[in-house]
């Protein structure tokens, strides 16, 4: 939502009127505004036009708009700077302005508009009016720049576009800027990190997703969080996670994995002494796998000057991984263990991996996260997970290349079946050499590519893999006193029936930040952050008022089984409200929001009392769906049957020529750390194919082909 200005008036300059946010960005009311400078000529400007910044394309479009300038305080306009504006004198004479101060009159001096248009004139001929704001990509202060809607292409263009702004793009976007390409992120949301992002509430600062990081230790070469971090200059301070996850499972079995690897087997093998052998045997596979992945420097698999690479220096390394590569956890904790209580706590350490069991997940993948949080340990980053984005967003910045928000992708351009650019929902274009998608895949080729064949390999895909649950969310602020002293920072809880683990609503997964990090909530209280799988089906062709009572129903019930497992007294702790009149919702601004009255999570529910709503923050997967870009909610592939490993996983590359893909819906899968290696993988094979990585043409084709057949095989 917009706040409605009636006129705005700087020296020279009017815009009347306009609706103008809080980001500083100039929209154009549907009757059309007028602007007017240094004379008494007026120029019509068109609704929806945009103009891009610092170019020189000529338009195929007359109407312009002025978009987006640094956001330096809630006065627009009052504090910019102008680097480079060039005007016109009557005719063909250009003359051209370089100022580093605010906008005045004085800076005109010599140059006029008169009857000059913004965008072609009569005789179709291109005259350039630019204005290029101070480059300033800051998350705190939002930016956004016009689009390329009606530009022609040319010399402007980006070596890359990333569709999406999650962990996996924006690990991709940075790789790709450090190396020196020109990289412009689009992101649908108002900040970055999809589901690691991050939203303000009551003095609370909530993680959209998992608090539980990976991957940001200061050794080994699996620290892919750190790594990309450093490349672009930051450095976040983090906090030490002394237990990874504390089980609460069926027939009271309570398990703490440790930090410490040694303290975790000790306590499991106390469990279960009988298996105390089965236990090393299994874990210490794991360890192998991880070591080998930890001695590579990891690129991309779909290189092959980095795969001969790294088989001629290491070759029992590389050998190790392509042994697991088609194994399955379960598999090989079967050829161990034999206790079935036992057998079914490896599932749920698989489980709250990839969301199935042990059986289904690809053994590499579980050994990356079962051995980390021992080798490099869960590190949670100060001020909270939305932290990474930001700064990753920063970085982008600082390398020289964009990141736009509320920029919704609706399609992906191609020119002779090769990905080109992208159209986003307001008509704006924009290209590259490259395309890259933080989507699903099945939001890439079923939405983005709609109308478009969909490659066979895709085909092939979407037979072997269907989309993983969504999760039913839940954030609230609780009273410190409800929780004990020494309560770990993440629990698993499935109470009594092992067969429930992979059913919606089974299982549940709870983090609390503040135990680690106390500055995200107000002095004296917790966060607690609840989610549970389940389908979106469960949640469609509801009435509001049956969705509402819906989500109370299942969220009362979810948090009487945390009161009775965990915490007695945990509803009357509830201190995390917000009050609303008792004729219904009025919308607040949010701390976070540079909206008036759009909250960023919106799908809440209520609880009437004598008085007021009671408020928790609850996210159905109608709610990921919606902002998170998700199809059906889904955070990633499940094998429909029992896969052989990671074989039929797809990587960056796609059937399209100049598409790439990446995240939880590539090799290696979800997580955290997975979707960063993702990241790093495509950064490198785009790299390659735009030039600025070595690349054999002959090696490419060969190597394409023989994954292709080895994903044929599962």
């Amino acid at each position: 939502m917009f706040i409605s200005c009636c006129s705005l008036s700087i020296p020279e300059l009017n815009f009347t009127p306009s609706l103008i946010n809080h980001n500083s960005q100039v929209l154009i009311h549907q009757n059309r505004s007028k602007f007017t400078a240094l004379s008494n000529k007026v120029q019509s400007f068109g609704q929806r036009d945009a103009m891009q910044l610092g170019s020189s394309s000529k338009p195929r479009i007359r109407n312009c708009m002025i978009q987006s300038f640094e956001h330096v305080n809630t006065l627009p306009f009052s504090d910019y700077k102008f680097s480079r504006m060039k005007l016109f004198k009557p005719r063909y004479e250009k003359s051209s302005l370089f100022s580093g101060d605010s906008l005045k009159s004085s800076n005109f001096n010599g140059s006029t508009l008169r009857s000059e248009d913004l965008g072609c004139g009569e005789s179709e001929r291109n005259r350039d009016f630019a204005l290029m704001a101070k480059t300033v990509m800051s998350v705190d202060n939002l930016v956004e720049i016009g689009g390329n809607e009606g530009m022609s292409r040319g010399a402007d263009d980006y070596d890359a576009i990333v569709i999406g702004s999650g962990i996996g793009g924006l690990v991709a976007a940075t790789q790709l800027a450090v190396k020196g390409a020109r990289v412009l992120v689009l992101e649908k949301y108002v900040i970055p990190g999809g589901s690691s992002g991050y939203y303000e509430r009551d003095g609370y600062t909530f993680d959209v997703g998992s608090s539980v990081m990976f991957g940001f230790s200061d050794k080994g070469n699996l620290n892919l969080i750190t790594q990309a971090l450093a490349a672009v200059g930051c450095e976040m301070e983090v906090i030490p996670d002394r237990t990874t996850v504390h089980f609460h499972l069926p027939n009271d079995l309570s398990v703490r994995v440790h930090r410490e690897y040694s303290d975790f087997v000790a306590e499991l093998t106390s469990k279960f002494p009988h298996e105390k052998e089965g236990v090393l045997a299994f874990y210490g596979e794991c360890w192998k796998i991880f070591n080998a992945l930890n001695s590579l420097e990891l690129k991309s698999l779909e290189e092959p000057i980095y795969l001969f690479g790294q088989f001629f220096k290491r070759p029992l390394e590389c050998l190790t991984l392509a042994y697991y590569l088609p194994q399955n956890a379960g598999n090989i904790a079967r050829k161990y263990i034999k206790d079935p209580q036992l057998l079914s706590f490896i599932d749920a350490e698989c489980f709250i991996v990839s969301t199935i069991n042990a059986l289904q997940t690809p053994m590499i993948n579980a050994s990356m996260v079962l051995c980390d949080r021992h080798f490099g340990g869960i590190n949670y980053p100060v001020g909270g997970v939305g932290g990474i984005a930001k700064s990753l967003a920063k970085g982008l910045a600082d390398k020289g290349s964009e990141i736009l928000y509320k920029a919704n992708v609706t399609k992906v351009i191609l020119e002779q079946g090769k990905a080109v650019g992208v159209r986003l929902s307001d008509g704006r274009e924009f290209y590259a050499k490259t395309i890259i998608s933080n989507a699903t895949r099945w939001d890439t080729f079923g939405k983005l590519l709609k109308g478009e064949q969909i490659p066979k390999e895709e085909e092939n895909f979407q037979k072997l893999y269907v989309k993983a649950p969504s999760f039913l969310s839940i954030h609230m602020g609780v009273k410190a006193e409800v929780l004990p002293p020494d309560t770990d920072c993440h629990h698993f809880v499935l109470e009594d029936d092992w067969n429930r683990l992979e059913e919606p609503y089974g299982s549940i997964f709870l983090s609390i930040p503040t135990v680690l990090d106390s500055s995200l909530a107000p002095e004296g209280h917790h966060i607690l952050h609840i989610f549970t799988i389940c389908s979106i089906e469960d949640w469609e062709g509801l009435a509001q008022k049956d969705y509402d009572a819906k989500k109370e129903l299942v969220a009362d019930e979810i948090i009487n089984r945390l009161e009775n497992k965990l915490f007695p007294g945990l509803k009357q702790s509830i201190a995390f409200r917000e009050l609303w009149p008792r004729q219904g919702r009025q919308k607040l601004p949010l701390k976070n929001s540079n909206f008036c009255s759009q909250p960023l999570v919106p799908n809440v529910f209520h609880r009437t009392t004598k008085d007021i709503f009671q408020q928790w923050q609850i996210g159905s997967p109608k709610t990921h769906r919606r902002y998170l870009a998700r199809d059906q909610g889904t955070y990633g592939p499940m094998p429909r049957g029992t896969p052989k490993g990671l074989l039929g996983m797809p990587f960056n590359t796609t059937g399209i020529n100049g598409l790439y893909c990446v995240g939880d819906s590539c090799f290696p899968g979800q997580g955290v750390i997975a979707v960063a290696f993702s990241g790093v993988m495509c950064a490198h094979r785009v790299a390659a194919d735009i030039g600025l990585e070595k690349k054999s043409p002959v090696l490419d084709a060969g190597l394409l082909r023989l994954l292709a057949w080895l994903r044929s095989l599962a």
